[in-house]
This record gives structure tokens, sequence and C-alpha cells, in this order.
């Protein structure tokens, strides 16, 4: 055997092996002492035609991908690599991890790179190797057809919309690699498959990303499919020292800390539906449509955008302000106690009826009867409200007991004057004036009540009456479109993005609300240690709003009640 010979069969074992083992190749010619997921993760990248990882924040998603683009760009000449994500920046991210820290750590890898071909700007970016593969950033959107791909990385895959990622991006993936043995009829059973890798955090039930995930399990389950998913949460973070335990434990303690958002970003756990909802998931989610809430005028005039404004009533338009009051705010002892605040925007419709638009929610803990009155009273007048709701059992009669009378606020002077009830003649004794404005919905909970209420609130959101506002993410790409935003505090931010954070946190509530039924009624009720406050407060807000609905329906009733054709009268001879 030549020594030419020889050097060739040398680097066809050294090659064949390495295909085999990828995270070896890492070790040895990346130079990387990876941590053991990040190995099986390497290998199952390797064997899977698609491949789904759902990965907390820290864990180094991009820093794994652009590893394993390396791998097979060097070890598969010609290798097309295509990264696609709602976010072009988040693309860009794996290229700069290759070329900032991939690339000082191996002179191997340096050397396979072609500096005169390698781009990274926002208008091209794009690695190139002198074996002709390349690894390529492409914007989601319809201009990227036309690119082509062996190996579709979609980082942070939940970003890309489901129509641009099935007319768009995995249409990348039509022909395979071709290498030149591949021409030769005995070498024709080696082709090579394409593949997909998606790249995410957890999300919500409803998403596509979500169906993507679910059906990738059903396909990693039968043994003629090569398909892999898996989740990996904070904890394999910690335990691995890539995040800290005591900056996740400060995190977890802040007093902004989003439960919800720490699942899905932090646990790899998706939100939505329980077994035994009462509330699914999906028939509330459809109905989160509102893009900008109506923000009270302190928070407003810090954004100083129209859309968020709270606009004049339209014709026709009623505005219903509800509250579930608590008093103390939330310990270990009272962990279920806060008094929420519901704005809902009634707009009638062509049809005679109204579509419930819950514009703004708020929640207070810890404030003293005086103090929660007071907050009521402000905004209802600020959102020119027309009725107010109040649950006036408890805790909600001595709110109810101050709102009868005049108050002040002492920051500004202003007396704001006693209003009264309008449903129950026994309230309204109480009120010191009797020619207080009658705008209170007094409520008094029984279970024939709240039952009505749990019914007609769950028919509310499955006949798409209800509407809420988007989701915090979808906030935030709304939030970051306005130049005025970026110039505002982090706690001015937060305080805009809260009427949105509430909301999902209204949709956790509703959908892990537990119930039985028995009588022909429905008796709601929440999980050990979880609320239902905002539940409480916006079901009886939505039952007034039927109420109001009928009335005016009835009001206009058209309906002729004369005979609806004339005779003449008989002739008597």
């Amino acid at each position: 055997m030549t020594r030419a010979k020889r050097i060739l069969t040398g680097a066809v074992n050294q090659c064949s092996f390495y295909r085999a083992n990828p995270d070896l190749f890492a070790r040895d010619y990346l130079h990387l002492n990876l941590h053991l997921f990040q190995r099986i993760l390497l290998v199952m990248m390797n064997l899977s035609t698609t491949f789904v990882l759902i990965a907390c924040r820290g864990l180094g998603k991009s820093f794994i991908a652009g590893v394993f683009c390396c791998i097979r760009c060097i070890l598969y000449p010609g290798t097309k690599i295509c990264i696609v994500s709602g976010n072009r920046g988040q693309s860009i991210n794996i290229l700069e991890k290759i070329l900032l820290e991939l690339c000082p750590r191996s002179p191997e890898l340096r050397c396979e790179i072609n500096d005169k071909d390698t781009k990274l700007s926002q208008a091209l970016a794009i690695i190139s190797f002198k074996n002709t593969s390349f690894i390529k950033v492409v914007t989601a959107n319809d201009g990227a057809r036309g690119n082509r791909a062996n190996i579709l990385i979609g980082d942070e895959y939940r970003m890309i919309p489901k129509d641009i990622y099935d007319t768009v991006a995995r249409k990348f993936l039509t022909n395979p690699r071709e290498p030149g043995y591949l021409s030769k009829p005995e070498y024709r059973h080696l082709v090579e498959r394409n593949k997909t890798i998606l790249l995410s955090s957890a999300y919500f039930k409803d998403h596509w990303s979500y169906t993507k995930v679910i059906d990738t399990c059903k396909f990693m389950l039968d043994d003629k499919r090569k398909d892999f998913v898996c989740g990996l949460p904070y904890q394999l973070a910690i335990q691995e020292r890539l995040i800290s335990a005591d900056d996740v434990a400060d995190q977890m303690a802040e007093s902004d800390f989003n439960e919800i958002k720490w699942g899905m970003e932090m646990e790899a756990l998706w939100f939505g539906d329980t077994e035994d909802s009462f509330y699914d998931f999906n028939s509330i989610s459809k109905n989160r449509k509102i893009k900008y809430a109506m923000l009270p005028n302190s928070l407003y005039s810090a954004l100083n955008n129209a859309n968020f404004k709270i606009p004049p009533k339209q014709p026709g338009e009623k505005r219903i302000l509800s509250a579930d009051i608590a008093l103390m705010s939330s310990n270990k002892k009272h962990d279920n106690d806060a008094t929420a605040i519901f704005i809902n925007q009634m707009l009638p419709t062509k049809s005679g009826r109204f579509i419930n638009n819950i514009v703004y929610t708020d929640t207070y803990e810890g404030l003293h009867t005086e103090a929660q009155a007071l907050v009521i009273r402000k905004m209802f007048e600020e959102y020119d409200c027309d009725i107010i709701v109040l649950d006036c059992n408890g805790l909600g009669l001595g709110v109810y007991d101050a709102l009868v009378r005049d108050i002040s606020d002492p920051d500004t002077g202003e007396i704001y004057p006693a209003i009264s009830c309008m449903n129950s003649p026994e309230m309204a004794e109480r009120c010191v004036s009797k020619n207080a404005k009658r705008v209170i919905w007094s409520i008094k909970g029984n279970a024939s009540l709240n039952s009505e209420c749990a019914i007609l609130l769950r028919e509310g959101f499955r006949s798409g009456k209800i509407r809420l506002l988007v989701t915090e993410y979808d906030a935030e790409e709304i939030f970051s479109g306005i130049k005025s935003y970026d110039a505002l505090t982090p706690v001015q931010k937060t305080r805009l993005q809260l009427p949105y954070v509430y909301t999902t946190l209204l949709v956790d509530e509703l959908v892990k609300l537990k119930h039985d039924e028995s009588g022909g009624r429905v008796r709601v009720y929440e999980r050990s240690g979880m609320r239902k406050d905002r539940y409480s407060s916006l079901s009886y807000n939505y039952y007034v709003s039927a109420q109001l609905e009928n009335k005016i329906n009835r009001r206009y009733d058209t309906t002729v009640t004369s005979t609806p054709f004339m005779y003449r009268p008989p002739k008597i001879k």
C-alpha cells in the first residue's frame, strides 16, 4: 500500500469514526470539554431527521447548535445549513457563538473557515467553509423563498409564524447532499436525508410549536422513524453550573415574579389545560385579541401613544368596573387574597348584541377599606364607567359603605360624591345621600348565582363574546415598535406590561379551577394554594353585562302587538 493510499485510508477511517461519534470530534478537533447532556444532544442531533429541544434560558441552546453546525460542515463537505428565526438577531447569535467562542479555542476550526467569504452583518450573515459547506442566516419571511439547505435550524422556532414555516422554511429541504460517490450505483443506498432541528423554550399549548412537540414525541416512539424530542428545565442548568442557584432564588423572590412565564421559559412547561378544567384553554386563548390596553393616565403619560389612551365612549357603548375585594396582603396564611379589578368595554354590534372587551385589569394587595374604595372611585371616573360591580359579601361590604359616602383624595384634595346601589333597595338605604347616582350593582353570592355566573362565563368565551388582552409576549413586540418605550425605566416598562401579565394570570386561574356538578348546579373552586379572585371579579362583571344587555334589548324590542293585517267590518243586512 502506497503512502498516499495509507493516508486516504486513515482519513476515511477517522472520518467514519467521528461521524459516528460527533461528541468525540468536538473534544478532539474543536477542543471542547462538553457536559454529558451536551454530548447526548450532539449524538441525537446527528442521528435524527427531526430534532426538537425545549430548554430553559441559559442552558446553551445556541451554543450546542453552533457546535453541531461546525461538526456537520467539516465532516460532511458541501453541507448547506440555513438558520431561521422570528427574530433575525436571534439567528445571528449562533454564528457569533461560532466565531467568538469556538474559533478561539480551535486552530483547526479557524483553518476550516473561509474568512474571505464569511460575513456577519444584518444584511448578510454567513460562515463559509473551504470545503464548500456553509452556515447561513435566513429571515423568516416570504422573501426567503429560493434558499436551499440540507439542515434547517429553527432557533426559538415558536416565534416563526406557522404559515412561513410550512410554505417557506420547510421548502428549503428539497435536495439532499450529493457527494460524488453517490453517482456510483453501488453507493446509491447511502443517500442522506435532510434534517430539521428546532430549538425553543416552552410556550402556550394552543400554539403550533406545541403541536410540533406532540407529533415529534409520537413519532419518536415509532422504531421506523428517526425523531427525537426532549425538555430540559433549569434544574439541569443549576446542576451543570451553567446558572447559579442563588440567582434563580433571587429571581423567584422578586415581587413581580411571573410564575407562568417562569414555568414556560425556565421549567420547559407548556401552559394550557389541566385534565379536569371547567374552562378549556383553547376557547379562552382564541379570544386574546386586544392589542392595546386602555391605560390610566398615570401610565399613558409615560408612553404617550394614542393607541393606549382611554378613548371617549362610542354611541351605545357601556363600561363596567368590577372588583373582588380582599384586605390582607399575600403571605403564607393569606396566599389567595388579592383585590382584582377589571374594566369591561361593552361595544354594541350590528345584531344588537354586545362584545365584552376586557381592556384593563389590575390587582391590589394589602390596602385598607378606604384606600380600596378611593382606587375604585377614581377608576370609575377616569374610565367613564356606567356600573361598579361589587361583591358585597364579607369584606366587600366595608368598601361599599365607603363608596356610599363622599370620598376625599388626600393627595389632590378632590372630593368624589357618594354613589348608591342600583339593584337592591335594601343596600341603597345604606347610602347617606338620597340623591346619589345609582351605579353600584351589589353582588350577594349564593350557590344558584355562582353557578349561573360560572356557566355564563364559559359560554361567553366559547361564543367569542368576551375578548381579552393579547399575551405579554405579543405586548413586548407591540411596545418595542414604539419609540418612547425604549426611553422608559425598567419599572415603567414593567408597569405597562402588567395588564397583559395579569390577563395571563387570569387565564391560569380559569384553566386550573376545579368544579363539582350536582342538582343541576355547578360549584367552581380553586385548588389548594391557588387563587380565584380574578375569576370571581370577571364572572360577576360578565353576569352584570348579560343582565344589562337583556335590559337594553327589551327596552328597544319592536315586536308588533297590534293586528298585523287590515280587514273590512262585516256588512249587516
